[in-house]
């Protein structure tokens, strides 16, 4: 097998060589600048957690699968990526949506947001939350849609700040008045996909498995929060000053 290193190494590399052979040329380089926007931070995100938390190869890899799609998009603008044209070029030009009014690219590439990047948030999650059961699960869910979100609410922001063609490219609409709500439609199914194949494995696999569930939506504390909680530590405020 491969060592980590090499390995880790090899996917940046490639990631690099192909990321600047599409920074040549770019259909429209403000446009690509924009989409490159988030790329950085999370590459940079990606380098400074590093060495206090190591992902995964797998989780990795699903990344590296992600940018290198998001790099593509930003290359053509995602309205105009010539994917039908490879699609057909390979033989599975039958999967391409008879519709021709709409390149769906970015529809694709909002369902791997999902698909792809799921279980390195949930790497993360158990690795520092210490989620177990049902919420190692539902938390990556959730945490994508709120992201898909939050990414719609950016794309709305840079158009109304940058107006024109380039907004209008950048947010990717083409035309169609439901695409923000599509967009976050889709990456929600593609987080629930991995889910549910990472829940399958691990039924599979995982021995306390149905044990770890039922902990997990367990009541942990039967005492009510709210009100009780901020009386409680009123009190504790209180006392802690007497004591002084």
């Amino acid at each position: 097998m491969i060592g980590r290193r090499a390995y880790l190494g090899g996917l940046a590399g490639v990631f690099t060589v192909c990321w600047l052979l599409l920074a040549v040329s770019p259909y429209a380089r403000d446009t690509w600048l924009l989409e490159n926007l988030l790329l950085v931070v999370g590459i940079l995100a990606l380098l400074a957690s590093h060495r206090a938390l190591p992902l995964s190869r797998i989780s990795y890899t699903l990344i590296f699968v992600f940018l290198l799609l998001h790099s593509i998009g930003a290359h053509y603008t995602y309205s105009l990526v010539p994917w039908a044209d490879w699609m057909e070029a390979i033989g599975l030009g039958a999967l391409v949506p008879a519709d021709a009014s709409r390149n769906h690219f970015d529809r694709i590439v909002h369902f791997t947001y999902g698909l792809l990047l799921a279980y390195p948030i949930r790497e993360v999650f158990l690795r520092v939350a210490d989620l177990r059961g049902f919420w190692g699960y539902f938390f990556p869910l959730s945490v994508t849609l709120s992201t898909s979100v939050l990414y719609e609410l950016a794309e709305w922001g840079a158009a109304e700040v940058f107006g024109g063609d380039l907004g209008i490219a950048f947010v990717g609409v083409q035309g169609d008045v439901w695409d923000a709500q599509k967009d976050m439609a889709l990456a929600g199914v593609g987080a629930l996909i991995a889910m549910a194949v990472t829940a399958s494995l691990n039924y599979g696999l995982q021995r306390d498995f149905a044990r770890e569930w039922v902990d997990s939506l367990r009541v942990k504390s039967a005492a009510p929060l709210g009100e009780d909680e901020l009386a409680r530590l009123w009190r504790q405020r209180r006392a802690g000053h007497r004591r002084r």
